[in-house]
């Protein structure tokens, strides 16, 4: 017999007015709370618990703000590596020395994972233009973003092109080489 779901969340009252199942003060649970490890719960435990627990998103808070704004140079830098690493080299093809990312898994998606992965790519061109990069930098990087988008779309020969290429590590390293040059303010 199933249930309908207005008694999954009022529970039905019995002709007598009280809630099915339950004792007649209304107060009490239907039965004592197991942990995973079979241990009974009090429920001054639980109630202390909830008291605890929240979500603090004031300014002070590590979750406060924007995730992708507000960040030092440096930490946008860090940031742009990462992805880059991640698109580009992540991972290791087993008992060879090839290295690869999801820039190469997302591909093998025929035309939608080109698309996904050159929008990423064209986000990590944008920060560094915010960095300050200046305009033949940017051409160099949206370049090795269209040879890489484009050659990209052929099936499989394209994925492999994607993994040899590197487009992502070859634009977070003329960033690099750019921002050491830059004096420090």
């Amino acid at each position: 017999m199933t249930m309908p779901d207005d008694d999954i969340l009022a529970p039905r009252r019995s002709r007598s007015g009280s809630r099915a199942g339950a004792a007649s003060s209304g107060t009490e649970g239907r039965g004592p709370i197991i942990d995973q490890d079979g241990h009974e719960i009090r429920p001054e435990t639980l109630e202390q618990g909830f008291r605890e627990f929240r979500f603090e998103f004031g300014k002070d808070s590590p979750f406060a703000g924007n995730p992708f704004g507000n960040r030092t140079r440096e930490q946008r830098i860090a940031r742009m590596e990462a992805i880059a690493k991640l698109l580009d080299v992540a991972f290791v093809l087993p008992g060879t020395n090839i290295r690869y990312g999801i820039d190469g898994l997302i591909g093998l998606i025929p035309v939608v994972g080109d698309i996904i992965t050159t929008a990423i790519s064209l986000w990590l061109v944008r920060e560094a233009r915010a960095l300050g990069a200046p305009w033949y930098i940017t051409a160099r990087m949206l370049g090795n973003v269209a040879l890489d988008g484009v050659v990209g779309i052929v099936p499989f020969a394209g994925d492999a092109f994607d993994v040899m290429f590197r487009a992502n590590m070859r634009n977070v390293r003329l960033l690099r080489r750019w921002l050491d040059k830059q004096p420090r303010i």
